[in-house]
């Protein structure tokens, strides 16, 4: 079976479509090469490309590797509707240098936020094994596999801590030396321990209102921070895709290498793209 075909199976089985926010999102196989790649050497597999973003530094880095047949792209590149595709727009030249090289495009977005072992549960697997996790938004009649997916999840301490440690565990995770952090006075003072936490990953307004001490989240706006003081809560912003990319090495790449080792298919690589990264810098 060809590259793409399994691709989708095993896209399909670790982020089904039907969790997706389809009222907004756009998910799934969003470019199909006509004419796909095959590998450049019998002596190489063909690979499988990994990112959060879909930049011009990313897509330059996939099509120079001749192996690269298929982009997993976390944030859709087509997002609205294209009435044209010339190469001045940004985003219709990638996806037309894609498709004329051979490499198809895929999307899972809101897939991999709300399945089960998606991008919030890698988030909240920083808090390690001290505690109890439940799902924010739980979805009606989830997927076979998926029991417990649903938007949004919250980490509930054994023994609750003080905010600082909290926000440690959080930067370890993430491997960042600074968050942004909204703190309560009553977090800041010690007068209160941080009981829970509701994990976000992405865009985190619509966590605010959720029963958690301390909202983790990318990126979130100014006058829902300022609801969630209002509420007692803590709020850390870690900027976007730095609450996403950990998940692709540590979780998708080996769920996909899993997959594709047991199909009885030819041998694929997944690789994760160097390039990726978030566009905000501490400066």
């Amino acid at each position: 079976m060809a590259l793409l075909p399994r691709l989708l199976k095993h896209m399909e089985r670790i982020a089904p479509q039907s969790l997706a926010q389809t009222s907004w999102d756009n998910v799934g196989l969003l470019v199909e090469a006509p004419f796909p790649r095959v590998r450049s050497t019998t002596d190489t597999p063909q690979k499988v490309f990994l990112t959060i973003d879909f930049t011009t530094a990313v897509v330059e880095e996939a099509l120079r590797d001749p192996d690269v047949g298929a982009i997993v792209v976390y944030h859709p590149p087509i997002f609205r509707a294209l009435k044209k595709l010339q190469l001045k727009d940004t985003k219709s030249r990638m996806v037309l240098q894609c498709a004329a090289k051979g490499v198809s495009v895929y999307s899972p977005h809101t897939s991999c936020d709300c399945c089960e072992d998606g991008v919030n549960d890698w988030l909240v697997q920083g808090f390690g094994k001290d505690g109890t996790i439940r799902t924010f938004e739980p979805v009606q009649n989830p997927p076979e596999g998926h029991p417990n997916a649903g938007m949004g999840r919250v980490f509930t301490f054994n023994e609750p801590k003080p905010v600082q440690q909290v926000i440690e565990q959080i930067k370890k995770h993430l491997g960042m030396t600074h968050v942004r952090a909204a703190i309560h006075p009553s977090h800041q003072s010690g007068q209160r321990l941080i009981a829970s936490v509701g994990v976000w990953a992405g865009s985190g307004s619509g966590i605010v209102g959720h029963d958690a001490d301390l909202y983790l989240t990318g990126e979130m706006g100014h006058h829902e921070v300022l609801e969630a003081l209002e509420q007692e809560r803590t709020v850390v912003l870690c900027e976007h895709s730095n609450t996403e990319r950990g998940y692709l090495k540590a979780s998708l790449k080996p769920k996909l290498e899993q997959l594709f080792a047991q199909d009885g298919g030819e041998a694929i690589e997944v690789v994760v793209s160097k390039t990726d990264k978030d566009p905000l810098v501490v400066v």
